[in-house]
Parts: C-alpha cells; sequence; structure tokens
C-alpha cells in the first residue's frame, strides 16, 4: 500500500468515526429532549385499543344468548335504517344511474339491460311484487344472481320500489 493510500484510510477512518460521534450525539440529544418533553396521549386511545382487540364475533348460549342476539340484530337493523342511501331519495333513475347501472347497463352476473324486452319479457310476467321482493331479498336463478337491495343494505323499501317502477316503466 502506498504512502497517500494510507493517509486517504487514516483520514477517511476519521471522518467516519467524527460522523458516527455526531450521529450518537443526536441520539442522545434526541432522548434528552423526549425524555423533558413526552408526546401528549390521544384521549380516544384506550378506546382504539379497546376496539382493535374486542372479539370478532360473540358467543352466546340459552335464552340469555338469544336474547343477546336478538338485540344485537335488532341495534343493527336500527343503524343501517338511520343511514338512508343517496339522501333517502326515491328518484328510480338517480338509484339506477348510482347503484342499479352498474349490471343492468352490461348484463353483468345475467342481470337483464335495461333497453332489452326480451329479457325483461319473463320477469315482467312475474308481476311486479315479484319484481320488488327479488330486488329487497335478493334473488339467484338461471341467469344469475340479484343480490339483495342491489348490493346496498342502506338502500330502504321505497326507494327499491321506486327504482323496480322507474326501470319497468323503460323496458316499455
Amino acid at each position: 500500500m502506498t504512502k497517500t493510500d494510507l493517509e486517504f484510510l487514516k483520514r477517511f477512518s476519521m471522518l467516519i468515526g467524527v460522523l458516527a460521534l455526531m450521529a450518537l450525539a443526536f441520539i442522545l440529544l434526541a432522548l434528552y429532549i423526549y425524555a423533558k418533553h413526552p408526546a401528549a396521549k390521544s384521549p380516544d386511545a384506550g378506546k382504539a385499543v379497546t376496539e382493535r382487540i374486542a372479539p370478532v364475533g360473540d358467543s352466546y348460549a340459552g335464552d340469555t344468548g338469544r336474547a343477546a342476539m336478538l338485540a344485537a340484530e335488532e341495534a343493527r337493523k336500527k343503524a343501517a335504517a338511520a343511514q338512508v342511501a343517496y339522501g333517502g331519495t326515491t328518484d328510480g333513475k338517480v338509484i339506477y344511474d348510482q347503484l342499479c347501472g352498474a349490471c343492468h347497463k352490461a348484463g353483468i352476473s345475467g342481470a337483464p339491460k335495461l333497453d332489452d324486452k326480451a329479457d325483461w319479457a319473463p320477469r315482467l310476467a312475474q308481476g311486479v311484487d315479484t319484481l320488488i321482493k327479488h330486488a329487497t331479498e335478493g334473488f339467484t336463478g338461471k341467469k344469475g344472481v340479484m343480490p339483495a337491495r342491489g348490493g346496498n343494505p342502506s338502500l330502504n323499501d321505497e326507494q327499491i320500489k321506486a327504482t323496480v317502477h322507474w326501470m319497468i316503466e323503460q323496458t316499455k
């Protein structure tokens, strides 16, 4: 090794040492500052932890469990009813454009296209009440699947009825 190489290694080693000491000094300074001024705790931190570690499902047994399950189901239904889709509008065109059209424009999963009168004829022959029931509860047929409430559980019965009637008017 030449003298210049040794000189370079000596200076480079000193530079690395100085940088390591500076890094250590900054780490110690940060620890000191954090010890004097710790981060503020969120008032909702305990609630967030509780929600994170809550069980995914509950297990009920006997009459007490049955009553608890019914109460939980009723609470879920009330919460869903409070969140009505599309601002509660009963304009069938608005709901069709924002939800139903996703399948009925392209015929996805066997959905009858709005402009295909031949595909609608056997469905219309079943009656409006049957179409509303299938739209509300869902339906699995030979051609495909209609999800309950069009896949949006926050649609209320009035909205479904209005949208079905609007779609029937468009098929004529």
